[in-house]
């Protein structure tokens, strides 16, 4: 080639996504691409997107038609789409948009340099270039990967797929069932992560919990939390996805006892009504899920539980939606986010009579969201006068700094915002929280005296 070929790409959906993205720019990098975050002056355009509910694959499908209307219209040679739509719904997507040079399915990750360079691949007459094929072993490493988070802090895939089978949930058809890294290359990972920068790191997979039980792993997730709370050279280890079912009294000693493992929780419970979580198959009751969430605090002092939850699941009454509400209230979640069922044909839920109209499942979402608002302003006031560390991830546009204490996750929750402090991004430092503006806690170092009101 005369010059390196320019690629901009566009990173959509979850954690999980990002660290493919992660990945696919390493290797483009390293066969000699120029990355550019200027779609206009590029070659090649790479959209990597997520195809779990319809909102998702929406904003996926305006990426990709405004990247090939680029192509039609300007620089832009090729247009390459990634991820979890084409692997669900590859024939469809070249038929929505004319214009996709190639198409790269999850399990083919390693062939996106083919599809960039347009080299290595016969084009199908007519069709994009198309490197997809079926579920195989998780044996993709996350290794070299040319990171998009602040060099800070950084995800790290512990496990791929899921068996969990939830009704409404396409991962499994997508990513393929349960698979686990060794503890080793995991292990390996975070130290590349910690020497590359990164003092906090996120724990992720569909299931984080059901960790090791595919291979043999008798530790399990307990298990890799102490290695890497004693190997990792990371301050923060943060667990992501946990799924209430299978979470075990080591997995929460682990939490409790790990000086590393901030004391934060992220668990999906989508429904508290036993029907409703019978139907959606999530293998636990009302009695189980609450035990769980009072065994959590009991055993770990000063937990932060962020749960998510789904409004308007095909046949769920205005009894059992008022139950979910009632639960949320009463149980006071730290953080907690809700999504309006998505009708996904192909899963069980998706073919189940009784479908809620969408009118109905978006006031069931603000409905649950105002009563979490009270919730979570009701618990941010308890910071007042609280010292805390919080871990700096940047200025906003009035300069101060923002900041995240232990039970603040990046990304998802809400942040504290700091008056007073020129410390770089990735310093830690101790704080003083002086108030809240709406979710977001307000603070100044300790070093600095508060006004006397």
């Amino acid at each position: 080639m005369a010059r390196p070929t320019h690629v901009a790409f566009v990173s959509l959906g979850c954690a999980k996504n990002l660290v493919d993205s992660e990945k696919m720019l390493g290797q483009l990098a390293e066969a000699g691409c120029t990355i550019t975050n200027d779609e206009d002056r590029a070659d090649v355009i790479v959209v990597n997107t997520c195809g779990f509910l319809d909102a998702s694959r929406a904003e996926a499908i305006g990426e990709i038609s405004d990247a090939v209307a680029k192509k039609r219209s300007g620089r832009v040679k090729r247009v390459v789409v990634a991820g979890c739509l084409v692997q669900r719904d590859q024939e469809r997507l070249h038929a929505e948009v004319s214009g996709i040079d190639a198409l790269v399915g999850v399990n083919n990750r390693d062939d996106i340099v083919l599809a960039v360079l347009g080299g290595g691949k016969p084009r199908r007459k007519g069709k994009p270039d198309l490197y997809l094929s079926d579920y195989h072993a998780f044996t993709q490493l996350d290794t070299g990967r040319l990171r998009l988070t602040p060099r800070h802090y950084a995800y790290l895939r512990i496990s791929e797929g899921c068996d969990q089978k939830c009704t409404f949930c396409t991962i499994p058809s997508i990513r393929g069932p349960m698979h686990s890294k060794p503890p080793q290359v995991v292990l390996a990972e975070a130290r590349e992560l910690a020497a590359d920068g990164a003092v906090e790191i996120s724990l992720i997979g569909q299931d984080t919990t059901s960790y090791g039980a595919d291979i043999g792993d008798d530790g399990g997730l307990a298990g890799l939390l102490r290695h890497l709370n004693g190997a990792a050279g990371v301050q923060w280890l943060r667990l992501m996805y946990v799924y209430p079912s299978v979470f075990t009294d080591a997995m929460i000693d682990a939490i409790a006892e790990c000086d590393r493992v901030v004391k934060y929780i992220d668990i999906p419970l989508q429904h508290i009504h036993d029907r409703v979580l019978k139907s959606m198959h999530r293998r636990i009751t009302r009695a189980e899920t609450e035990a769980l969430l009072r065994k959590l605090r009991e055993r770990i002092p000063g937990v932060t539980i962020r749960t998510t939850l789904i409004a308007g699941f095909p046949g769920e009454t205005e009894e059992e939606f008022g139950a979910l509400v009632d639960f949320i209230r009463a149980f006071r979640f730290d953080a907690l986010g809700v999504f309006p069922y998505s009708l996904e044909p192909e899963t069980p839920a998706g073919r189940m009579k009784e479908q809620i109209p969408d009118a109905v499942k978006q006031s069931r979402v603000e409905r649950l969201m105002r009563a979490q608002q009270e919730v979570a302003f009701a618990r941010a006031d308890e910071w007042l006068g609280r010292r805390f560390d919080v871990l700096i991830d940047g200025r906003d546009a009035q300069g101060r700094v923002i900041a995240r204490h232990a039970g603040q996750a990046p990304g998802v929750d809400s942040v504290t915002l700091v008056d007073g402090c020129d410390a770089p991004a990735g310093r830690f430092i101790e704080v003083r929280c002086g108030g809240r503006e709406g979710y977001d806690l307000t603070a100044v170092p300790t070093s600095v005296a508060l006004p006397v009101l």
